[in-house]
């Protein structure tokens, strides 16, 4: 094996996440998806230690379970202990995020389901790339183009800082037979119109270096948002009352802090699909109080909407049905 070929790459990169964020146990899961990223990344995954393959059948393609049973296959000749196909009907799409969210939000359940320790992800730079251009679009604030967390447990992503032509050539270099999958040529989805169109072009257009330069500023963002947020955990029991948040306390808040703050009592209290323009909506009620409405956020309920008000000086939440 070429000492500075591409899968000594790999396997120094997910050796050293190993050693940054260790790992209990001496066994952890792959989710495989038969492509070459994963393909790659169980070959590597399984010399390192006892490694299970778990693969995600969506049921969306003809030929999904023959996909599905040839990944399972490799993943026993590549080294893995066990090899888990787990079929999953995808729910119904949601407009906030289409057939791609629905497949991955059963995706990401069944392999929490199914898994026996952390699970990890072959999410590389390019696709980090990508999410950062996804959230910049979105405006969904600095958390979203943060983009994905190596270390986010049970999720591990150890070829965050891998291009995507490493772990291709990986897999020529061992001579393995990464599936295809269509969707990534597919123009109709957003994600494949990024990485077909919109990168490619910045690349030409700035000289180089764009996918880089977004997972940089990825991690820098998370960095920062992490600190924020370690701010407003520590803020928040003090303006906390009873289930509510004290309005004057809040106002003394720093507006970042504040408005964390807001988000986590959102999310505790079973907001779900925030965005950057509710929580800056609810915190206009601290700093542009006028007597005004409440703000309607997502509910973790059915049928059923939070509403965000303030009442007597505190911020309180409550349930309608929609």
């Amino acid at each position: 094996m070429d000492r500075s070929g591409p899968v000594v790459q790999l396997r120094g990169a997910v050796e050293a996440f190993a050693t940054a964020y260790p790992v209990a146990g001496d066994r952890w899961s792959v989710a495989l998806s038969g492509g070459p990223d994963s393909l790659a990344l169980t070959a590597v995954a399984a010399g390192l230690r006892a490694t299970t393959a778990l693969i995600v059948d969506h049921g969306l393609q003809p030929d999904s379970a023959a996909v599905a049973e040839t990944a399972r296959a490799q993943a026993l000749a590549l080294g893995c202990v066990a090899a888990q196909v787990i079929r999953v009907e995808v729910g119904p799409t949601r407009p906030a995020g289409g057939p791609e969210a629905a497949a991955r939000a059963a995706r990401y359940a069944a392999l929490s389901a199914a898994r026996r320790g952390p699970v990890l992800l072959a999410h590389t730079l390019d696709d980090q790339a990508e999410t950062v251009l996804l959230g910049l679009g979105r405006g969904s604030g600095a958390r979203s183009i943060a983009g994905m967390r190596p270390h986010d447990p049970p999720w591990l992503r150890p070829l965050l800082g891998v291009r995507r032509a490493i772990t291709h050539a990986a897999c020529r270099e061992l001579g393995l037979s990464a599936w295809q999958d269509p969707h990534n040529t597919d123009r109709r989805f957003t994600r494949t119109r990024l990485r077909l169109e919109v990168l490619p072009l910045l690349e030409e257009v700035l000289g180089g270096g764009v996918a880089e330069a977004l997972a940089r500023t990825a991690t820098a963002l998370r960095e920062d948002t992490g600190f924020i947020d370690e701010l407003a955990a520590e803020a928040l029991p003090g303006v906390t009352e009873g289930s509510g948040l004290r309005a004057g306390a809040l106002a003394a808040l720093a507006g970042p802090v504040r408005r964390r703050v807001i988000r986590a009592w959102l999310l505790a209290g079973g907001a779900t699909g925030l965005t950057d323009k509710q929580i800056r909506g609810v915190d206009r009620l601290i700093t542009a109080w006028r007597g005004q409405g409440g703000v309607a956020v997502g509910s973790d309920v059915p049928r059923e909407r939070l509403i965000a008000g303030r009442r007597d000086g505190v911020l309180v939440l409550r349930r309608e049905p929609v």
